[in-house]
């Protein structure tokens, strides 16, 4: 199989090429932050916004896997660039795009979001909205079959965002564990390594055009939840400093997930476990594999 990779080299997507089953033939285009050498693949290095980019590839594809796109004009940038046909475009989304507030479980046929919220949040929430929908239009001018997957929060080794990894790095070198004691809101997580493997499943897989599939586990968590997660999964003697939301609002210290109950948002994950067989990491066990990654990169 041809794969072109977009991005790959930092969190999920170099997860995916981890998984990913030895025998591709596998391009990744990035900006070249990080080599690609290890993974034996072609790696093209470059700005995804630059059609040029895409030019040089001259070859068919059999599938896309885009993990950078966040506005819109990037999917047609790169199918207007390339030459030569594309089997099947995958496209990672988010599951903040659907309509916010209604308190429903949404599955993937929920409307999207469609008001413009505040901030970068809200820019980044209407960017994959618009780029799903450019998805589907281009995609179905050029008779290319496409599939979308809109991950939950993503967590595990490699993750670069200040979530779990927060605070871990303040269990392995300050030894301590935040508790927050009085947030109220909750959230979903999906270990990366299972949604790296959510896409592996979908390769070429006719089961798979055309459809979007929500990637979470079956759990739902909050900061106190996170807390008994993280503190089953230590091995030192990180002791637990408890605080509320504003107190370490005040230290500045990064609230990564949901802290009031109507910042709350859940979805549903039936449909990618039955039409391609997805399956999820019991969470102890990907929250313990998580901290001893992270451990030996702090210590």
């Amino acid at each position: 199989m041809r794969i072109l990779v977009i991005g790959g080299s930092y969190f999920y997507g170099r997860v995916f090429l981890m998984q990913l089953p030895k025998g591709h033939e596998v391009t990744v285009v990035n900006r070249g932050t990080y080599s690609m050498e290890e993974f034996g693949v072609t790696q093209v290095t470059g700005d995804r916004n630059d059609k040029a980019v895409f030019q040089t590839l001259t070859e068919a594809y059999d599938v896309i896997v885009d993990f950078c796109a966040y506005q819109p004009g990037q999917v047609k940038t790169v199918l207007e660039g390339l030459s030569g046909h594309v089997t099947q475009y995958i496209l990672i989304s988010t599951v903040d795009v659907y309509e916010r507030g209604s308190g429903k479980r949404k599955a993937e046929d929920y409307p999207y979001e469609t008001r413009q919220l505040p901030g970068d949040a809200g820019a980044y929430i209407a960017g994959k909205v618009a780029l799903e929908q450019e998805l589907k239009e281009e995609c179905e001018k050029r008779n290319i079959a496409y599939t979308i997957f809109r991950p939950a929060i993503l967590f595990g080794p490699y993750n670069y965002a200040p979530r779990e990894s927060m605070f871990i790095k303040l269990m392995v070198t300050q030894h301590i564990l935040v508790h927050i004691t009085d947030a109220a809101g909750q959230f979903q997580l999906v270990y990366v390594k299972d949604a790296a493997n959510a896409i592996v499943a979908s390769l070429l897989r006719e089961a798979s055009y055309y459809q979007a599939y929500n990637l979470c586990d079956d759990g739902v968590y909050d900061y106190d939840a996170l807390y008994k997660l993280l503190n089953e999964a230590k091995e030192d003697d990180a002791q637990e400093l408890c605080m509320t939301a504003g107190q370490a609002e005040e230290q500045g210290l990064p609230l990564p997930f949901p802290v009031r109950a109507e910042e709350t948002e859940l979805c549903t994950n039936e449909k990618g476990k039955q039409e391609l067989g997805i399956t999820y990491t019991d969470i102890h066990e990907a929250m313990g594999k998580t901290y001893r990654a992270f451990k030996a990169v702090y210590e």
